[in-house]
């Protein structure tokens, strides 16, 4: 059993009910059946939102001093702090900037990185980790691939790089499955290509404007969901090219080492080789290439695991995880985001640390209190 409660007399009444056994609000009780695998996933662009990570800077020490390292990496490389940016108010400039790709990435990467280190202060030990297009990049630096500094020039210069790219291009999301897809966009393959398998039936593609708009026309007339997605660039399409030279050069004078966790790949949504996670080339085909993270889900529920946690700023992955899920058959798995931007940061990261420990993954609750004076 577990209870989240923001006073004392929430508590003692979850814990009288839980005596009784009888419900209450914030009590849950389940029957565990042992350690599940887990894996972690680290969120990608479009998922930042002003303010992210200040609720969890002032209750948890480990966070902000974390953060704090990261952004002092971060800050050598970029032409102004981060930490305003991260941290600011909504509805302010600095809160704009937010969405500006060459802060963006090295934003999501940084919160991403401590709320990593919170977690694992923990005890929370995962057999797997993976992200979503620049959240596989967290996801070497944790898994060791990467040292901190270089993960830094590695995500400040991509972001750098993309934003400097002319701005224009689309990216739509498509209800449709890969292989309705393909065939249209082999029509206009120097111009669009599919940039993500999100899900089942859930395809996003990416390129010039008007091919783009003609793919999701097709769909559209057939009574298919589509969506435009608010982006400044089409990422992981031909519009990436020009960029790339550049940016291989940057992972070149990088010093990659043989990973001490798992990493389930977005460009082949399978584990990644040494070769590949070390390789210059693998890291500038991932800028170009699609993000099958429908495939890296299924191959990690495939291979036994039942707890998925998203560490980024919102749920965007965990419904993403939670429809491949269910498609496949894997009901009993559970996919549970750290943070939701509609609840209090602590609040909602306590409620997921609760539905872990529910779901068998054993954490050191003393070191949650770390920092309180409890």
């Amino acid at each position: 059993a577990a209870l989240t409660a923001a006073d004392r007399d929430t508590a003692l009444a979850a814990l009288t009910a839980l005596a009784a056994g009888e419900d209450a609000p914030g009590l849950t009780v389940r029957r565990t059946r042992g350690r599940p695998k887990l894996a972690v996933l680290f969120s990608g662009q479009g998922s930042q939102r002003p303010g992210m990570g200040r609720g969890l800077y002032t209750r948890f020490p480990v966070f902000a001093r974390a953060l704090d390292e990261v952004l002092g990496h971060l800050d050598t490389l970029l032409d102004r702090p981060l930490r305003p940016l991260l941290l600011a108010e909504e509805g302010t400039a600095e809160a704009a900037l937010l969405d500006r790709t060459g802060y963006a990435q090295p934003a999501l990467f940084a919160l991403e990185v401590a709320l990593y280190r919170l977690v694992e202060s923990w005890g929370l030990a995962p057999d797997h980790v993976t992200g979503h297009s620049v959240g596989e990049i967290t996801a070497a630096h944790v898994a060791g691939v990467f040292s901190l500094a270089d993960a830094c020039t590695l995500v400040a210069a991509r972001g750098r790089l993309m934003e400097a790219l002319p701005e224009g291009g689309a990216m739509v999301s498509v209800e449709a499955t890969e292989d309705e897809v393909a065939p249209l966009v082999a029509e206009h393959a120097d111009r669009v290509s599919i940039a993500a398998v999100n899900g089942p039936s859930a395809v996003v593609v990416a390129g010039a404007a008007d091919a783009v708009d003609t793919v999701a026309a097709h769909f559209t007339a057939l009574g298919r969901r589509t969506r435009r997605l608010r982006v400044s660039h089409a990422f992981h399409s031909p519009l990436m090219e020009p960029m790339l030279a550049e940016f291989r050069e940057t992972v070149a004078g990088l010093s990659p080492q043989a990973p001490a966790l798992p990493v389930v790949s977005n460009l082949t949504g399978a584990p990644a080789t040494v070769g590949q996670l070390t390789s210059a080339d693998y890291w500038t085909d991932h800028v170009r290439h699609p993000v099958r993270f429908a495939d890296g889900v299924s191959w990690l529920a495939g291979h036994g695991t039942g707890v998925f946690l998203e560490l980024g700023p919102d749920g965007t992955l965990s419904a993403l995880t939670r429809a491949c899920l269910d498609a496949a058959g894997h009901e009993d798995a559970v996919a549970l985001p750290a943070l939701r931007k509609d609840r209090p940061e602590s609040t909602a990261l306590t409620e997921t640390a609760a539905g872990l420990y529910l779901h068998g993954v054993p954490l050191r609750w003393e070191r949650w209190f770390d920092g309180t004076g409890a």
